[in-house]
């Protein structure tokens, strides 16, 4: 029997989740209840109390009751209750997992939801299910359904979201297992639609040679997600051919990584191979949302809803010694290829973006900026999606990764 955990306040929300809980075992699963409510009584006994959620976050719930701080209680039982479901995991009582919530509950519920491994079925119905829903989700499969109505009693629209809701996680609970692994070395590579011929000629050999390819678009949470399994101990190896997030993060485009991006395989020791796709521009929406600031720069439409920006010569010159920084870092086995000939589709000479002494700045710090002797540079005369520039990448790769060499 397949055991799904559901988490929120059963003070507030105590009738919707009797609901679900009641068609959750209709449906065959074993359910554990986790109270995070603070202040009202719970709609029904729960089978984890708020006491051991508080206590599991260093807290007191008589302490939380008594400072009615709301904000403070909130925080104190995200924690408590990730605490919580990370101990059902690993204990074995935990094979998916509900929540129900406005932005309170859906903050909580995710806090508590994203330590989970990929693949556990996480989903929360929320009232803040649109728009921007990075801040919930982050780097992880978390699937956040639209409650229609707000969650405050059962209706006839409430009863069929919340139904749908509980046959959701139950039929991914019965869904045939799928094997973690087929022995295959695990490799992520990173794309931008102005690399794709790079990186899908690198894929396409790196599984002829026996890998398994997770190809993330750099679009700021693709570089996150890359970042987030380096770090988990998911990867074998990274083909980095696109580093394009580094230049949303210093000019203030909207694919934006973070600070974060292209440190997590060198802290890990992954082997990576790392070149400097797409480092000529920067990415914004539609024409007329590009700021004010930079008219007059080389803008490029790329299609309806994206423009694209050319680094210039001093922005390429920071962008190259912020990328050897981080590279410098690395533990592991590491290379970094430069394409002398073009860094994108578009910076090839007669394309929009070519810009000679842009390319002679980012490549310049580069070279001053490595200072690990373990680093080793390539240099290649080719651009970026020349077939044989893809092609010393994977070599390259496949050599410092040790299942495979």
């Amino acid at each position: 029997m397949r055991t799904a955990v559901l988490v929120g306040t059963l003070d507030t929300k105590g009738t919707e989740y009797a609901f679900v809980r009641d068609r959750l075992l209709k449906a065959g699963m074993s359910v554990i209840t986790v109270d995070t409510g603070v202040l009202g009584t719970p709609a029904f006994t729960p089978d984890v109390p708020r006491e051991v959620v508080a206590a599991a976050s260093g807290a007191d719930l008589a302490e939380l009751v008594r400072a009615a701080d709301r904000g403070a209680a909130v925080g104190a039982m995200a924690r408590g209750a990730a605490e919580v479901v990370r101990r059902l995991h690993a204990e074995g009582r935990l094979d998916g997992a509900l929540a129900l919530g406005g932005t309170g509950g859906t903050s909580l519920a995710a806090e508590a939801f994203r330590g989970l491994p990929l693949g556990v079925p996480k989903l929360i119905v929320s009232t803040a299910a649109s728009g921007n829903t990075a801040m919930y989700i982050g780097e992880t499969d978390l699937i956040l359904m639209p409650s229609v109505v707000d969650i405050a009693g059962l209706n006839r629209i409430s009863m069929r979201i919340l139904a749908n809701a509980a046959g959701a996680l139950a039929g991914m609970l019965g869904a045939e297992a799928v094997p973690d692994s087929d022995g295959r070395p695990l490799v992520a590579a990173s794309m931008f639609g102005v690399t794709t011929p790079c990186v899908t000629r690198a894929k396409e050999e790196l599984e002829r040679r026996g890998y398994e390819v997770l190809v993330f678009h750099m679009t700021g949470a693709g570089g996150r997600t890359l970042e987030s399994l380096a770090a988990q101990g998911f990867l074998a190896g990274v083909l980095d051919v696109t580093t394009t997030e580094l230049a949303d993060n210093l000019v203030g485009g909207i694919f934006d990584a973070g600070d974060e991006r292209l440190t997590a395989a060198g802290a890990q020791g992954v082997p990576q191979v790392v070149s400097v796709g797409a480092l000529d521009m920067v990415n914004f929406g539609p024409m007329d949302t590009v700021p004010e600031r930079f008219a007059g720069r080389n803008l490029y439409v790329h299609n309806a809803t994206t423009t694209l920006m050319r680094t210039t010569p001093d922005e390429c010159a920071e962008l190259g010694a912020r990328l050897a920084a981080k590279v410098n870092a690395a533990t592991g086995p590491t290379a970094v290829f430069l394409p002398l000939r073009g860094v994108s589709a578009i910076d090839a000479e007669g394309k929009p973006f070519h810009d000679p002494e842009a390319d002679r700045r980012l490549f310049a710090a580069i070279r001053d900026g490595l200072t690990n002797p373990a680093v080793e540079l390539v240099e290649l005369d080719l651009a970026v999606n020349d077939p044989p520039f893809a092609d010393a990448m994977v070599q390259k790769l496949h050599s410092l990764v040790p299942a495979a060499a």
